[in-house]
């Protein structure tokens, strides 16, 4: 969690892939180049920068294939578990593909566990890493919402140059971002095409809702209709970052200025504008 000196815009950030290390006492078998594909490597980083202190920015502390803060609590793939699960679950396509709450595959056809999981762990994993997360996120967003009678969250990720087989454009090069809204439902269309077009003054090729449209986090906190917008923003990582190595490239701290760029003249739009 990074807090800020005073909350000065009606923003909220959060970050809930941007941790690396998969925890020490959880054996995995995937390699550690292939759990790190899921890794929305310094992304907190990047929006830590660019938000310089004026809005809060939540950053998880745990592995997204440990579990997914961007998943739905019952996205579970029964089949990965020892025991009957003893709440109703509802798997996605997000779990057939291996890819729910717990990650089944790491990449396509790289499995994260040569064991079943038993209940307790996946239990535990709920309420001590998805839970608190979500519970803070709440807070945060009802909080700046409380203060000036609107809030917007972006739900910020990075993304894959190229898709690969687990994704809905396998093969496909991606433009630098994706900024979603579930289609139209976590936000006001007029405030996800503002935010589009921001970027775009930065410099950058941006679509809208592909090939990305939005999870759970956008989808849980936002009402429109309540002045609560949450848009999901997916960065590509060939912008910032050697995608082979995991390592930041010369061209970071120009996305992390173009960022800042970004936040003062959407600060300015959304102070001044009726969403």
């Amino acid at each position: 969690m990074s807090h800020p000196l005073a909350c000065e815009i009606p923003l909220v950030v959060d970050s809930p892939h941007s941790w690396g290390l998969w925890p020490k006492d959880v054996f995995c078998i995937a390699p550690e180049n292939a759990l790190a594909t899921s890794w929305d490597a310094y992304v907190d980083q990047l929006w830590r920068s660019a938000l310089s202190a004026q809005a809060p920015l939540l950053s998880a502390k745990f592995h997204r294939s440990f579990i997914d803060a961007n998943r739905a609590r019952d996205d579970i793939d029964p089949e990965m578990l020892e025991g009957a699960w003893p709440y109703p679950v509802r798997p996605t396509e997000k779990s057939d593909r291996g890819f729910g709450l717990i990650r089944r595959y790491a990449l396509p056809n790289v499995p994260v566990y040569d064991r079943l999981l038993t209940v307790s762990e996946v239990r535990s994993r709920i309420e001590n890493f998805y839970d608190p997360y979500h519970l803070r996120l709440k807070q945060l967003i009802e909080k700046t919402h409380s203060q000036w009678g609107m809030c917007l969250h972006l739900n910020c990720h990075s993304m894959k140059s190229i898709g690969n087989d687990m994704n809905d454009d396998s093969g496909q090069v991606r433009p630098d971002m994706v900024v979603s809204d579930l289609d139209g439902v976590s936000s006001s269309q007029r405030l996800t095409q503002t935010i589009a077009n921001l970027l775009r003054d930065q410099g950058y090729s941006v679509n809208i809702n592909h090939p990305y449209k939005g999870a759970e986090l956008i989808k849980r906190y936002s009402h429109p209709d309540r002045k609560r917008h949450s848009v999901q923003i997916e960065i590509s990582r060939a912008l910032y970052m050697d995608e082979k190595k995991f390592e930041k490239s010369v061209n970071f701290n120009l996305l992390s200025r173009n960022l800042r760029n970004f936040i003062i003249d959407l600060t300015s739009v959304i102070k001044s504008s009726e969403f």
